[in-house]
C-alpha cells in the first residue's frame, strides 16, 4: 500500500501529508476543497500524465516561484518501504522528475513497482465520445500493462506529425524521407497495434467471468484504423503516398482505431445505452483493469465521485469486489453516508480548502 503520503506546492496544497493509510481511504470535502488534486497528484506515481492530462507547469501551486513535489512510501508485504517521488523543478517547469529511493529514474520505471488505474467523472463521456477518448483510454490501461507503452504511443505520433508535416509540403517529398518516417511509424506502430490488441483480449477474457448484474458487462471490440500489424501498415503507408498527400494526411494507422463497447446483455452500442448503464460498464471495465494491471504489483485504485452516481444496490456491490480485488482503494465524496457501510475499515480524511485532517 502507499503510505506517508507528501504533496509539495502541488495544486492548492501548499503542504500535505497523510499518513496511516488503509486499504480504503476516503477523502470528504465540498467541491473544490482539493480531493481530487490528491488523487491526480497519487496518479503522477506511475508512467503518463496523470488522470486530467494537465500541463505540469499548471500543477504547481498559483503564485509558487518553485516546482512541486509528490512522494509516498510503498510498503510491502514483508514491511520494506520503496520511497517514490516525483517533482518538478523551476528552471525546468516542463520536465518531470522522478526518484525511487533517492536514486534519480526514469517515469517508465515507475509502472514497475506500481499499476494505476483510476475513474473520474471526465470520463462518463468516453462513450459518446470522439475516437480519440478511447484511443487515449485504450493506451493508458495498456500502459499499466506494460510501462514502455507510452513511449510508442509519443514515437508514433512525432513520426506521423512529421509525415503529415512533409505531405503539405509545396514540393512533393522526396521518397527517401518517406521512407526513413514510415519506418519509425511502422516500427512503434506495430508495438502500438500489438499492445493495444492484447490489452482488449486480456480484458475481455477476465469480462467474460464476471456477472452481468448489478454492472452492466460490456463486450469490446479493437477496430484497427485500416492495418492490423506492423507488416499491414508499412504496406498501407506505402501505397497510399499519393492519397495521403491530395487528402494532405495519413488516412491509415494506429491513430484511426477504435475501441468500440456493447452492452454486452442487450446488444447495444454503448453510445446508446442509458447513462446508468454506461456508468456501470465503465466501473466494469476499470475493475477487470486493475485486477489484470496489479498482477505482480501493488495495485492502487483512484475513483473520484464515483459512490455518488451509484443507485444503493449497485454501490454496495462495487464495495464488495473493492474489498476483494486486493487493491489499495482512494475515494473521494462531498460526504460520508454514502460510503457507511465501508467507513469503519477506511481511513478517511476531511480536506478543506488545501488543508487535509485526519478524521
Amino acid at each position: 500500500m502507499l503510505d506517508r503520503i507528501s504533496l509539495t506546492r502541488f495544486r492548492n496544497h501548499e503542504v500535505t501529508e497523510l499518513a496511516g493509510t488503509s486499504r480504503f481511504n476516503l477523502l470528504v470535502g465540498e467541491n473544490g476543497a482539493g480531493k481530487t488534486n490528491v488523487l491526480e497528484a497519487l496518479s503522477l506515481l506511475a508512467p503518463g500524465r496523470g488522470l486530467r492530462r494537465a500541463a505540469l507547469a499548471d500543477m504547481v501551486q498559483h503564485d509558487a516561484d518553485t516546482g512541486f513535489a509528490i512522494g509516498a512510501d510503498l510498503r510491502q508485504d514483508d514491511g520494506e518501504a520503496i520511497r517514490l517521488g516525483t517533482y518538478t523543478e523551476s528552471d525546468h517547469p516542463a520536465r518531470r522528475r522522478v526518484r525511487i529511493n533517492g536514486a534519480e529514474n526514469s517515469a517508465t520505471a515507475l509502472g514497475e513497482w506500481l499499476a494505476l488505474t483510476w475513474l473520474t467523472p471526465a470520463m462518463d463521456g468516453l462513450f459518446t465520445g470522439p475516437a480519440a477518448d478511447r484511443r487515449r483510454f485504450m493506451d493508458r490501461m495498456a500502459l499499466a500493462l506494460d510501462p514502455a507503452h507510452a513511449a510508442y504511443a509519443s514515437r508514433y505520433e512525432a513520426a506521423l506529425r512529421e509525415r503529415n508535416r512533409l505531405l503539405t509540403d509545396d514540393r512533393a517529398p522526396e521518397s527517401a524521407w518517406l521512407d526513413a518516417i514510415e519506418a519509425q511509424m511502422v516500427e512503434h506502430g506495430g508495438k502500438l497495434i500489438a499492445g493495444r490488441a492484447m490489452l482488449v483480449d486480456t480484458l475481455m477474457s477476465r469480462i467474460a467471468h464476471m456477472p452481468s448484474e448489478p454492472f452492466a458487462r460490456p463486450a469490446l471490440t479493437y477496430a484497427p484504423g485500416g492495418t492490423d500489424s506492423a507488416e499491414a501498415l508499412s504496406q498501407a503507408l506505402f501505397d497510399g503516398r499519393a492519397r495521403d498527400r491530395a487528402a494532405q494526411r495519413t488516412l491509415s494507422g494506429p491513430h484511426r482505431d477504435e475501441l468500440e463497447v456493447v452492452h454486452a446483455a442487450k446488444r447495444v452500442p454503448a453510445a446508446q445505452s442509458s447513462t446508468g448503464e454506461q456508468k456501470a460498464m465503465l466501473v466494469a471495465i476499470t475493475l477487470a483493469h486493475a485486477a489484470l494491471a496489479a498482477q505482480g504489483r501493488a495495485g492502487v485504485l483512484l475513483l473520484d465521485e464515483v459512490a455518488a452516481h451509484l443507485d444503493p444496490v449497485r454501490r454496495a456491490a462495487l464495495f464488495d469486489q473493492l474489498a476483494a480485488s486486493g487493491a489499495q482503494v482512494w475515494m473521494t465524496g462531498t460526504e460520508l453516508p454514502p460510503f457507511d457501510s465501508i467507513s469503519s475499515e477506511a481511513a478517511v480524511w476531511r480536506v478543506t480548502g488545501g488543508s487535509v485532517e485526519r478524521v
